[in-house]
């Protein structure tokens, strides 16, 4: 039922939108046209988070999906005196993960500049076994700016500041063999699938069962992302947001997981279970899964008050906050459980 093709070609558009957390008008202005051209007008948080609706029948319950748009990204916190930057994270990633990265700085007046993140001992041939003993930390990575600069004065005259966004290259790249990889598949995969279900549901005239809010927030990285504006008439939250692979991990790359427990605790219990039915109607091998290091927009609605069960599911990602990659049979199972979850059966 939903367009794959169109999936992945949104979702190459969006991660190479630069969006981190704090800084996604342009990635919320690119999702808003795409709205747009499927006839749909979204509406705007005061916090400037994003929703949707489509409505299902009148017997049904509303059911909200909620995904996040902000990625993991930094911001100049000191401009040192050899002209290069000192960053500041957006997000929870180990620095060793964007060592050699290509970046863009955003200055306050619109215009960008470029860079690259090295650490402070780069050179094997100046350093040797100290760049192998290096820690990679705050203190021992910076950008260097492809501009001529080399003192602080210098940099100060090239219009950057303190506080300035930086966000990282996706490198995004969809391979003959389905697989996508890039930065920023966390979230924006997730965005990409509710647009494919939206389409399907529009242009399909699919019978919804039950009316379907899709959230999409923009301070999920930093924790607080669906805090709140999930819509006052949601009576379940399903976050979808990727699934992490690792040793000891189910998930895989190739379908939808469920988690039923992080690191705030364990997910409801009967709505999993209503997740669990819908997938073996669709067909889906559906992965179950326990994450011990991760949030998600449904653990801050909750911590916030939010008076419904809450559920998460998702694409499988693996290498998540670093390059990430995922196949094309992850985002189908992903949107697939969603329709079989809200279209009448």
């Amino acid at each position: 039922m939903i367009n794959h093709h169109y999936v992945a070609e949104q979702l190459l558009t969006l991660l190479r939108t630069p969006s981190p957390t704090g800084m996604t008008a342009a990635g919320m202005e690119v999702l808003s046209r795409m709205l747009h051209d499927l006839g749909v007008s979204p509406e705007c948080t005061p916090k400037g988070a994003l929703y949707w609706t489509l409505k299902g029948s009148e017997e049904g319950k509303t059911v909200a999906f909620s995904a996040h748009i902000d990625t993991l990204g930094a911001m100049v916190k000191e401009i040192k005196d050899n002209g290069r930057l000192k960053l500041t994270a957006l997000g929870g990633y180990d620095w060793a993960t964007v060592e050699g990265e290509y970046c863009t700085i955003h200055l306050n007046d619109g215009q960008t500049l470029t860079g690259t993140v090295v650490n402070t001992k780069q050179s094997t041939h100046v350093w040797g076994s100290e760049l192998r003993d290096l820690k990679r930390t705050e203190e021992t990575i910076e950008v260097r700016i492809d501009a001529r600069t080399s003192s602080a004065e210098e940099t100060l005259a090239l219009g950057i500041q303190v506080g300035d966004f930086v966000s990282w290259d996706p490198r995004a790249e969809l391979t003959d063999a389905g697989y996508l990889k890039s930065r920023h598949l966390d979230n924006k995969a997730a965005v990409a699938i509710f647009l494919g279900v939206t389409k399907a549901v529009l242009e399909q005239q699919l019978p919804l069962k039950h009316t379907v809010h899709f959230f999409i927030s923009n301070y999920e990285e930093v924790g607080h992302g669906a805090s709140v504006g999930i819509p006052h008439d949601t009576e379940e939250l399903i976050a979808v947001d990727m699934a992490a692979i690792g040793k000891g991990q189910a998930s895989s790359e190739h379908h939808c997981t469920l988690c039923v427990k992080d690191s705030s605790g364990p997910y409801d219990h009967a709505l999993g279970n209503r997740l669990r039915e819908a997938a073996r109607r669709a067909g889906i091998e559906l992965k179950i899964d326990i994450y011990p290091y991760y949030g998600s927009d449904a653990s801050a609605a909750w911590r916030a008050g939010g008076n419904y069960p809450a559920a998460l599911i998702g694409p499988g990602v693996d290498a998540s906050h670093a390059y990430e990659r995922t196949h094309l049979d992850a985002l189908q199972d992903t949107g697939k459980l969603i329709l079989g979850y809200v279209l009448e059966e």
